[in-house]
């Protein structure tokens, strides 16, 4: 069972970089935000495999709960202040 709870992290972990390109080349700031969120949704779930495979998965469950926590909140800071700034939709400020 540990075999297969790797074999799904590891395609966890390559199916990051799909949008970690967004965050990368993404045109616009939102476009940027979605893609920070996504890769954190996806640590969550890899911290829990990781508990699964460790077998300690309530230690691991307090961790990704912190995390997904952390995440959420700076999603939301990051947005709030692109939204106050009028900078959410414009093009990108890494060109």
């Amino acid at each position: 069972m540990t075999d297969f709870f790797l074999w799904i992290a590891l395609g966890l972990c390559i199916l990051m970089f799909c949008p970690l390109y967004r965050v990368m080349f993404g045109p616009t700031v939102l476009d940027r935000l979605v893609g920070v969120n996504a890769i954190g949704s996806k640590t969550v779930v890899l911290l829990l495999l990781i508990g699964f495979i460790y077998k300690r998965i309530d230690m691991f469950v307090d961790i990704a709960l912190a995390y997904a926590f952390l995440n959420f909140i700076a999603v939301l800071a990051a947005s709030r202040y692109f939204h106050k700034r009028k900078g959410l939709y414009e093009e990108s400020f890494l060109d």
